[in-house]
């Protein structure tokens, strides 16, 4: 028997999830597939900030600015491409969907009116562009708390997420501050709590808070979430989309199906096709799940819809590390470590290449320009700033560093000779820059990258240290070392849509009946990477507004 709903969501990130809220709350029967046996996608795993310029939450705090002002920052970031009218709709639309979520209950805010652009272009904003959803409270999920994608185990204490902001602030401050001490001590201990009571953490904060709150919301509004549900083909009849085959069962959707995958982060045939240092030798190690495979891309393509292949990059780079578990590989992204003080990252010459503070997107951009032909890195670090910081994946004091030294994933060195041995680095060249980048440490300036000098590079800091909350000596060992590898967050190449998030062929024409939002979709930024939160922020405004245009169409036809 087929089953028949208003429309057919492949895939449950914020993406997908934000397009099932939008529609059930117009009054649309909606379905939610999702292959894997957790919700969430990647979305679950992310830091869960949207950049939304003019959002609610800024304006109410009286950071007002004119449509124009992102848009110059756009233009000087990203040029011609600023062209493209789904960058208009989305700055139109994009504070009006975060109010929508706000004021119907379904998602609560918090804002980050002081978090900056990543670049100093011009019409670059030192905050009230970025927002995140706030903590959320899993036990509100019933038994559906279970079935949430954890946090990113790798980049979580025991499976709790740590939020940035203060939370993590106090995480890194435990070991001298008693409030932070107090703080974490709490977290843990709820943690814990939690594990024995639902196994899992309930304290959902980040991707997992917002994912959370989307379902929770979806719930609510009769959404129909299955599980382990894949996605093997679409049902075209007369040039339209009418349904897709999901485990082997017939679905049909009066509406629309709007594909919501994730991407092809996973996908290794498209990555060898498209990213020009995958090698048979080489590898793309994706912080992203391992689900995401390009299910949304594929069968866009057998429905005919065109894949965009001209952006100037087609992933968000970040770098990785690879952390040894019992059956696996785990990836973990470097997006914080990297800018503290104590913490140098060098290339396989020995040699810094790059300003470390600098988003992952640019530092992975300029590893692969110095070193194309072997594009990894290491991030080296005194035991003062990891017991302070942590890296990578070995967390701060007091958690153990013992089990990261057995597996490989952690070198340490009683001395920089003895590291730059371990890594199988010039000695005298890594004695060398180490050196160099102290003495510029102590003065607060880097001459060579200019580490420190925007404020994106000062907030990913440390505040209280001076006289450059970026740049700190290493000096005392012993030394620590972590092996980065090219990775990514995500891809950004995807199906071409129009304003509406409709799927397009080559000629440039709307599929009927096909939708894509999310990374299934080619990024609205034609590859580049302006400010963090430029994956979500479109990926749920791009939901809101293919829900309305698919119920748009459906009540201007009767």
């Amino acid at each position: 028997m087929t089953q028949r709903v208003d429309i057919l969501v492949i895939g449950s990130g914020a993406a997908g999830l934000a397009t099932a809220v939008t529609a059930a709350h117009l009054g649309a029967s909606v379905l939610v597939v999702e292959k894997h046996d957790r919700i969430g996608g990647t979305s679950a795993w992310s830091g869960g900030w949207l950049w939304i310029p003019r959002n609610p939450l800024a304006v109410e705090a009286g950071i007002v600015e004119d449509i124009d002002a992102p848009l110059t920052y756009l233009t000087s970031e990203i040029g011609n491409r600023v062209n493209d009218r789904r960058i208009q709709a989305y700055l139109e639309t994009g504070p009006e969907m975060v109010r929508f979520m706000r004021d119907q209950g379904f998602v609560n805010w918090i804002a980050g009116n002081t978090i900056p652009d990543f670049h100093d272009s011009k019409g670059a904003a030192n905050g009230g562009r970025s927002i995140c959803a706030a903590p959320f409270d899993g036990r509100k999920l019933g038994k559906w708390a279970g079935k949430l994608r954890q946090p990113l185990d790798v980049a979580s204490v025991w499976g709790m997420g740590v939020a940035a902001g203060a939370d993590m602030g106090h995480f890194f401050n435990a070991k001298t501050n008693l409030k932070s001490a107090l703080h974490v001590t709490k977290r843990l201990g709820r943690h814990v709590w939690d594990l024995i009571r639902f196994g899992r953490g309930t304290q959902l904060v980040n991707g997992n808070a917002l994912v959370g709150q989307l379902l929770k919301a979806a719930l609510d509004l009769g959404v129909e979430i299955r599980l382990s549900a894949p996605a093997q083909d679409l049902i075209v009849r007369n040039n339209r989309v009418v349904g897709a085959v999901i485990g082997g069962e017939h679905i049909h959707a009066r509406n629309a199906v709007v594909l919501a995958t994730g991407g092809f982060p996973h996908d290794m045939a498209r990555i060898r096709s498209r990213f020009d240092f995958v090698e048979d030798t080489l590898t793309h190690h994706s912080a992203a799940p391992p689900e995401n495979t390009g299910d949304g891309l594929r069968l866009a393509s057998n429905a005919g819809a065109e894949i965009s292949t001209d952006l100037t990059e087609p992933a968000a780079w970040a770098p990785v590390s690879l952390v040894p578990q019992k059956n696996r590989v785990a990836h973990f992204p470097h997006l914080v470590d990297r800018a503290k003080p104590g913490f140098i990252m060098v290339g396989p010459d020995g040699k810094r290449f790059v300003n470390e503070a600098n988003s992952y997107h640019d530092v992975m951009q300029a590893l692969f320009r110095k070193h194309p032909q072997t594009p990894h890195a290491w991030i080296i670090a005194d035991a003062q700033s990891v017991n302070r910081f942590g890296i990578g994946a070995v967390k701060p004091w007091p958690f153990p560093k013992a089990r990261f030294q057995a597996n490989g994933y952690l070198k340490r060195g009683r001395t920089i000779a003895e590291i730059a041995h371990m890594l199988d680095l010039p000695n005298e060249v890594l004695q060398s820059t180490i050196q160099e980048f102290n003495q510029h440490a102590k003065q607060g300036h880097d001459p060579d990258f200019n580490r420190g000098a925007s404020p994106y590079n000062r907030i990913q800091g440390d505040a209280k240290h001076s006289p450059n909350p970026s740049l700190g000596v290493l000096e005392k060992g012993p030394f620590y070392a972590v092996k980065l590898v090219a990775g990514s967050l995500g891809t950004l190449e995807g199906i071409k849509t129009n304003v509406h998030a409709q799927a397009l062929d080559a000629q440039g024409n709307p599929i009927q009946g096909l939708f894509a939002v999310g990374n299934d979709a080619a990024s609205i930024f034609g590859g580049n990477y302006p400010s963090g939160g430029i994956t979500l922020g479109p990926a749920m405004t791009f939901g809101y507004i293919a829900a309305q245009a698919i119920l748009r169409n459906v009540k201007g036809k009767k």
